[in-house]
């Protein structure tokens, strides 16, 4: 089948490509962010603060962008969309904290497959409200992706436990999973996107620029940053790619097709995280003066990554009934 690009549908499908592809980049140019803030400012690494720094900056920059875009009418937003907006961005904040954190301590590539867990959490949490069962469809997928994730994971099965990296990154994935089902709350149906990922924006910066002064080991540590070209490269492509762009695109384009589309083309987010995190760090290197080691296929990522990509197809292609 030849794909119409000048149907509407056809172009929502290739402009969520672009935004799983933006995603897909922010994982490996997070840890070369962390890795950078390290040279820049010694002692940072391994820290909250370094964490926080990271992403914080992409969403300050995002809310001015936006302000620079719409400076009229981005701030008329209804009392039910700053409500919306703030709640994403708390579930959002902590989400991105987490994950980020977890980056230090895992791959790119695994922390990309990791995060997709609430695809597998959300059927199941909905079903379970409802007081239903989800189905047989369901449970195998979950079976999957409890497989995938002790594969990725490099699962311990003599002290029971998982690394520090999969284990923060896991609990990232339940906040997110909070974060897309408070947009699918009925009652924020009439909310205009725009407004709400202003709003979104603006909570991640305050609480994550807030915290990110507080855990700063010295006033240093804040300004340093700034003054590397490498840093402002990473974090300026992090904000007009990775934040502004890729939620742009979803909140544009989602609409348009449906609910197991959209599912499916998540999908290929953590897909394009591990295929850049093949060579692209080795680039970032170069340009930032880091060492970052491109990461192989080993047969952890193929075998765990896939487990989880089927687990997340099969729900999709027949995902449980709403309540």
């Amino acid at each position: 089948m030849v794909l119409n690009l000048s149907s509407a549908h056809s172009r929502a499908l290739l402009m969520l490509l672009v935004a799983n592809l933006y995603w897909g980049l922010s994982f490996p140019l997070i840890k070369a962010i962390v890795l950078l803030q390290e040279k820049l400012v010694p002692g940072t690494g391994g820290t909250w603060f370094s964490s926080l720094y990271a992403v914080a900056p992409r969403f300050a920059l995002a809310v001015v962008l936006m302000l620079l875009l719409r400076p009229r009418d981005i701030w008329r937003a209804t009392p039910g969309e700053w409500k919306q907006g703030v709640i994403l961005g708390l579930f959002s904040a902590a989400g991105m904290l987490l994950q980020n954190d977890g980056l230090q301590y895992t791959a790119a590539s695994t922390s990309a497959f990791l995060t997709q867990f609430y695809a597998i959490l959300i059927p199941v949490w909905v079903a379970v409200g409802g007081r239903r069962n989800p189905g047989t469809r369901v449970w195998v997928c979950c079976a999957l992706v409890l497989a995938g994730v002790a594969i990725l994971g490099r699962f311990d099965w003599n002290t029971l436990r998982l690394g520090r990296g999969e284990v923060e990154t896991l609990l990232a994935s339940l906040f997110f999973m909070g974060q897309i089902l408070t947009l699918e709350r009925k009652q924020y149906a009439a909310n205009r996107p725009l407004q709400i990922t202003f709003v979104m924006f603006v909570t991640e910066a305050l609480i994550l620029g807030v915290a990110a002064v507080a855990t700063a080991p010295s006033p240093a540590a804040l300004v340093v940053p700034w003054t590397s070209p490498a840093w402002l490269g990473f974090t300026l492509t992090l904000t007009l790619l990775c934040t502004y762009g890729s939620y742009t695109l979803m909140n544009r384009w989602q609409p348009k097709i449906t609910a197991t589309e959209a599912g499916l083309i998540y999908c290929v987010e953590p897909i394009f995280g591990s295929v850049m995190a093949l060579f692209l760090p080795a680039l970032l290197s170069v340009w930032a003066g880091i060492h970052y080691p491109n990461e192989t296929a080993t047969w952890t990522l193929l075998v765990g990554g896939g487990l989880i990509s089927v687990a997340n197809v099969l729900l999709q292609l027949r995902p449980p009934a709403k309540g």
